[in-house]
């Protein structure tokens, strides 16, 4: 099976190449993204949209190529007008990136990883969450457990938990992906406060990082990292979670900002300064590289170059 090549390459201490944004570049090539519920609803009408990105990441070099689910669990879709289909949404998403792997060059093997975030409603115009919408914890889980069993359903090869910031839904997320018995990737976001400090991602609170890392598990998690998140302060989170976590580490920022519902595309990382940073990561343990919201094909590109030069 394909993850199970990509797991051997990790064990070999091999530099595995993600993709780039999935949603943002959806929005960049022209999808409409819902004012509830972002890139979510966009699979259903941008279903060959989504397997030409996927397939674009791939010929970049991309090993691993993310579904287009982040934004598409109930808690997202149910305010959008599409509550009653969830299951419809995320398997059109998945169908599209299984495609563009079956289109792969021959000999590739490329794995398909479902995105499951604890996104919950975010206030029109920002990136905050909107607490008023915000459900109670057990309507969250079961969300969370729905889209779980979804991706696993529809066919991902493992699920990519993406942007963990947040601690009371951290481990609801992470017990409904751990109940799939697919393999589980751990990516955790960050920022830097005022001071200096770089803390998790949580618009509430200063919350120390370690916060967030005591939530990996000592087994059943292949992967962990650092996403979405400034390149500046990718190396320093590395750094804390190598503290607690001794596999193979993550690392692929962002570049820009959100507005619901849209990306800004504002100050985004040129892929020769990403490059730099790339080399960096993979002296700190960094085995996963590429892009998160903003990052496109270009910064791929700069991914599969490092790869390459560590061969």
């Amino acid at each position: 099976m394909n993850y199970q090549h990509i797991k051997n390459r990790l064990g070999a201490k091999d530099i595995i190449v993600l993709d780039g944004g999935t949603g943002t570049e959806l929005q960049r090539r022209g999808a409409q993204m819902d004012t509830a519920a972002w890139c979510g609803p966009a699979s259903l009408t941008n279903s060959a949209l989504l397997t030409e990105i996927h397939l674009d990441y791939i010929n970049a070099g991309a090993d691993v190529i993310t579904a287009n689910t982040y934004a598409s669990s109930r808690l997202m879709l149910t305010g959008a007008g599409f509550g009653d289909r969830v299951e419809e949404i995320n398997t059109i998403a998945v169908e599209a990136a299984l495609r563009a792997r079956d289109l792969a060059p021959a000999g590739r093997k490329v794995v398909v990883a479902g995105s499951l975030s604890h996104m919950v409603p975010v206030a029109q115009g920002t990136a905050v969450v909107n607490q008023a919408k915000t459900p109670p914890l057990n309507q969250i889980s079961d969300a969370f457990h729905e889209l779980a069993q979804v991706l696993k359903k529809a066919g991902v090869d493992h699920i990519m938990l993406e942007m963990m910031y947040e601690p009371t839904r951290v481990p609801l997320v992470l017990e409904a992906a751990l109940a799939t018995g697919l393999p589980v990737w751990f990516g955790l976001s960050a920022r830097r406060t005022a001071d200096g400090r770089v803390v998790a991602f949580h618009a509430f609170d200063d919350l120390p990082l370690e916060e967030i890392t005591k939530f990996i598990p000592k087994t059943g998690v292949d992967v962990a990292g650092v996403m979405h998140t400034s390149a500046e302060i990718v190396g320093e989170s590395l750094k804390t979670i190598r503290k607690t976590f001794s596999g193979p580490l993550s690392a692929y920022p962002d570049g820009g900002y959100f507005e619901m519902p849209d990306w800004r595309f504002v100050d985004v990382i040129e892929p020769p300064r990403l490059e730099t940073f790339f080399n960096e990561w993979t002296s700190l343990g960094a085995q996963v590289i590429g892009g998160c919201c903003g990052l496109t094909v270009e910064h791929v590109d700069a991914a599969q170059r490092v790869a390459l030069a560590n061969r």
